[in-house]
């Protein structure tokens, strides 16, 4: 399969992602490339009640997404993460839904205890706006039924 682009690879998770929720039946919209940090809103029918969902999608092999320093803030109990990782063609991705509040406090630790270690030659890590989220052990794989706590 060829190595898509950044924003062809993003842009393929959040279609995906969209027609995941559409079949478990949420009414799922794409926002506008300039609506900050949402990339799809859903709610199911009736409810009142909207879910911000912001996509992050990898073609890694490995469940391991790249985040930033933005990511650290809290958006409250309705936005969640759905983290997408594309397989190879004719194969369903793998999706991991995370609360977003779990996203902050996990990536904002985990950079903090990076800061603290050093490079290989001895020196101190310097700052970076970089952070990771890792589901490697599928602690958040196909978990739709967060959604439906909010």
């Amino acid at each position: 399969m060829p190595k898509l682009t950044h924003g062809l690879s993003g842009t393929a998770g959040e279609y995906h992602a969209a027609a995941e929720l559409s079949r478990r039946g949420y009414l799922a919209t794409i926002t506008n490339k300039n609506a900050e940090s949402v990339d799809i809103l859903a709610a199911r029918p009736n409810s009142g009640r909207a879910l911000k969902i912001q996509v992050k999608t990898t073609q890694s092999e490995k469940a391991h997404w790249v985040l930033r320093e933005k990511d650290e803030e809290d958006h409250g109990p309705g936005f969640f993460y759905i983290f997408v990782r594309l397989g190879a063609l004719g194969t369903r991705p793998d999706f991991h839904i995370v609360p977003g509040r779990f996203v902050a406090k996990t990536i904002k630790k985990g950079h903090s205890d990076w800061l603290k270690g050093m490079k290989k030659d001895g020196s101190r890590r310097k700052d970076t706006n970089m952070r990771g989220f890792w589901d490697d052990v599928g602690t958040f794989k196909e978990k739709c039924q967060l959604l439906k706590k909010c």
